[in-house]
């Protein structure tokens, strides 16, 4: 089964210092319909303008994943670590009993940034931190595996049974994507636009798989994101 959602059609707010696309229910954006993707609570497409950016705030109870699309963001945390992370750089924060948190745009340019929040496999996990600097060319082409379980083989691993994927597919390129039996998956096309078993998507677009293999064709250069977990019970 494979369900298309266009960028247009999901939640959305202009605060003048941050304009975000929701792809779930988040802040004023609330629909009782489009809370979740089993594990996956939150997408956000933020555009944070420079010299701006979220204040330190508390979370708990959740694993939550930025991914830099351009720009700079530069985290600090209450456990004491501080990064700026860059173009196809991944962060993960565990809040697990507590922790606060800042992310700042401290660049010149506009950071754009996915901020992926997933439910935890239990509650009360010890708050971890941990960031992961990848090659660019390390997805051209092909799947880069980013974020995975504590016992698969993502560079990052977080605290449930997910996998994390990104690419970049050259205009005219193909690549393929399992789903599983028992599986299911949420892709983002986070530029560009493509072809998904000849389904359309442009640019912003997100697509739900479920127990279907996928194949996609790149109209246009293409970045995409995929997120595979177990299926929604």
């Amino acid at each position: 089964m494979l369900r298309k959602i266009e960028s247009k059609n999901m939640g959305s707010s202009n605060l003048g210092w941050l304009k975000s696309t929701f792809h779930f229910s988040f802040a004023q954006y609330y629909n009782p319909k489009n809370m979740n993707f089993g594990v996956l609570r939150v997408i956000n497409d933020d555009l944070v303008e420079a010299n701006t950016g979220f204040d330190t705030h508390p979370h708990r109870d959740m694993e939550i994943i930025s991914y830099v699309v351009n720009g700079q963001l530069t985290h600090g945390d209450s456990m004491g670590n501080k990064n700026t992370l860059s173009r196809g750089h991944v962060q993960y924060m565990s809040a697990g009993t507590g922790v606060y948190h800042s992310e700042h745009n401290l660049g010149k340019d506009t950071l754009r940034f996915l901020q992926i929040w997933i439910l935890p496999d239990k509650a009360d996990h010890e708050p971890n931190y941990g960031d992961f600097r990848f090659n660019w060319d390390d997805r051209k082409n092909k799947w880069l595996h980013m974020v995975s379980s504590k016992s698969g083989n993502g560079q990052i691993k977080i605290n449930q049974d997910i996998n994390i994927y990104s690419t970049e597919l050259e205009k005219g390129k193909e690549i393929s994507f399992p789903v599983k039996a028992g599986r299911q998956a949420y892709l983002v096309q986070i530029e560009g636009s493509s072809l998904i078993n000849q389904i359309h998507l442009n640019e912003r677009d997100g697509m739900e798989i479920v127990e279907e293999d996928i194949l996609i064709k790149a109209e246009k250069s293409s970045h995409l994101l995929i997120i595979e977990m177990n299926k929604e019970a």
